[in-house]
């Protein structure tokens, strides 16, 4: 069992790899594989850990794990759609079993599992702010592995992997707005383009150029952007 200043200093370490990358979702999901494989060096007795997350279908899927039992412990909650990672997630609590073969709360899945060769389990929510982003837990071989003390350790891992997680849908978030607003920006410039031009070749006012290019849109059957860039092209192609 490591003391607690070695296991302060391998969390401290492991924490300052992680807020040195550049949030993308290939570094991200290489700094869940590292906190996944440190949890299981650092939190006694541990066998396998994992992170549960939601992926762009709505389903919830091992993002990370540290070996194949953990996956196939976790596939069964997915199936079931009950087990206690979660549990963890939905309740933002955190969630121990300390004998899967005879814990009564999911025996439809802890007998199973403990046939895998897993004996004790524990779950923490992955939690920012108001949001629950999944779950992270680590299994044991033996019963009656975790306590209080593994409770605190893994919601330290938990915290962080759930920061780094909501940082990455900040940052993804923020680039969605920001291409939104550049679509915007291109939509009004190129529709003040053809307005000019309809402007300058019909003589008339800008609400005038805009009601024409509004029929022409509905003729075609076209958005006024489409017709806009239509308009435009084809009024370069016949200066050249």
């Amino acid at each position: 069992m490591a003391s607690g200043a070695s296991m302060a200093d391998e969390l401290a370490g492991v924490f300052a790899r992680v807020s040195g990358l550049l949030l993308t979702p290939e570094t991200v999901n290489t700094a869940l594989k590292l906190i996944t494989a440190l949890a299981r060096q650092t939190v006694p007795g541990t066998a396998g850990s994992g992170i549960t997350l939601m992926d762009q279908r709505g389903e919830r899927v091992t993002a990370a794990a540290t070996d194949a039992i953990v996956e196939r412990a976790d596939a069964l909650q997915y199936h079931l759609g009950r087990g206690p990672c979660l549990k963890a997630w939905e309740d933002r609590v955190v969630v121990r079993v300390d004998d899967l073969a005879r814990d009564d709360r999911w025996p439809d899945w802890g007998r199973p599992t403990a046939e895998l060769g897993l004996r004790s389990s524990l779950s923490a929510p992955l939690v920012a702010g108001s949001r629950a982003l999944g779950a992270m837990k680590v299994y044991a071989l033996e019963p009656r592995a975790y306590g209080p003390r593994e409770e605190q350790v893994l919601t330290l891992f938990a915290s962080q992997a759930a920061v780094m997680l909501a940082n990455l849908r900040t940052a993804q978030d923020a680039e969605r707005v920001s291409d939104r607003l550049k679509d915007g920006l291109r939509e009004r410039e190129v529709i003040s383009l053809a307005k000019g031009i309809i402007m300058a070749r019909d003589g008339v006012d800008e609400r005038a150029a805009f009601l024409s290019l509004a029929d022409v849109a509905g003729r075609q059957r076209t958005t006024l952007r489409q017709a806009a860039e239509r308009l435009a092209q084809s009024t370069v192609q016949r200066r050249r």
